[in-house]
């Protein structure tokens, strides 16, 4: 099969289309054909091996020391198709489409990839490709897991910075779904975007800061983990809640326990729950037409070292997707 090989940590001229043996799924485990996968800002992380110190060493550990050794293949998310199943499994069968996470073997920037049964897999939605389906494990799942952590209710006022990726897209229309007034903070050539996914507010981060604008919110989600932690929990009405997805280091999080501690605001940082229960909740809700894939660019897997730069640029808009084609399909 082809697939995009991790030779070394750095740039993304390290990723290189290879060929691989095919994966033989275990007893527990099936083989998914994939027709999607999706490149994040993690993704490229990962590949530079850029965190901070206090992650960097046990993901040297995970991975490998000085190079990636015990995993080859990246990529976390994917759309595919069940291709073999192993002789323990029950839950799905040959033909069935999906989406969802293979888990942190990783492996989906390739052909097929082998996924535990019981991992977090759901039934494709009937109204989405591919290619709509496979980043919804990731900015579905990341912003329904946070939107639920601060208990967000009817009526409340919601600002949401970094709107215009994956996590902020889904975030802005599942904050809509729970009755919220969203704000959407992004650059000035992706404000059409956001109002168009059901924005009700939008502010330009260019010209604007939205913590000295006068205005107090109950939620405030940072994606990208950019804004001024003390600016932020002083716009937050009593018992705001602020919900940080990526976090910068210790004493941010240190911070924010004394500030959940010490007020009646919270600082949320909790790593997201990948679960098959939250990938149906959220195919009931794209079924339903409340919630939609925001694509931006594809690529080929051929091309995922431009998925890469194009992702690192900051020019991405929603999902990038990279779709994989296969040779019965040529």
């Amino acid at each position: 099969m082809k697939a995009i090989v991790w030779t070394a940590y750095g740039p993304p001229d390290v990723l290189k289309l290879q060929d691989m043996p095919k994966p033989t799924p275990k007893d527990n485990e099936i083989l998914i054909k994939i027709h999607a996968t999706t490149v994040t800002a993690g993704d490229c992380e990962m590949r530079r091996l850029d965190f901070p110190y206090w992650v960097r060493l046990p993901m040297r550990i995970f991975v490998g020391f000085w190079k990636p050794q015990r995993i080859k293949i990246p990529g976390l998310y994917l759309a595919g198709e069940v291709e073999e199943t192993g002789s323990a499994v029950s839950r799905f069968q040959k033909g069935d489409q999906l989406f969802g996470l293979a888990g942190l073997r990783m492996g989906t920037y390739a052909e097929y990839v082998c996924v535990p049964e019981k991992g977090a897999l759901a039934t494709k939605p009937a109204n989405m490709t591919f290619g709509e389906a496979a980043p919804v494990a990731l900015g579905g799942l990341e912003a329904l897991h946070f939107l639920r952590k601060a208990n967000l209710q009817p009526g409340e006022k919601v600002l949401i910075n970094g709107a215009a990726g994956s996590i902020g897209t889904y975030g802005i229309q599942l904050a809509h779904y729970f009755g919220a007034h969203v704000t959407a903070v992004d650059s000035t050539d992706k404000l059409d975007t956001l109002r168009a996914t059901g924005a009700d507010k939008v502010i330009d981060y260019t010209q604007a800061d939205f913590t000295q604008l006068g205005d107090t919110y109950d939620v405030i989600f940072d994606v990208i983990g950019k804004s001024s932690f003390s600016r932020s929990v002083r716009i937050l009405n009593p018992h705001g809640r602020y919900l940080i997805a990526n976090p910068s280091g210790l004493i941010q999080r240190m911070r924010g326990e004394w500030v959940s501690a010490r007020s009646s605001k919270s600082v949320i940082f909790e790593m997201t729950s990948h679960r098959a229960a939250d990938l149906d909740f959220l195919r009931t809700l794209i079924e339903a037409g409340d919630l939609k894939t925001v694509m931006g660019r594809q690529f080929p897997l051929a091309q995922m070292a431009d998925a890469h730069r194009h992702v690192e640029s900051g020019q991405k808009v929603g999902n990038v997707i990279i779709t994989v084609d296969h040779p019965n399909q040529r």
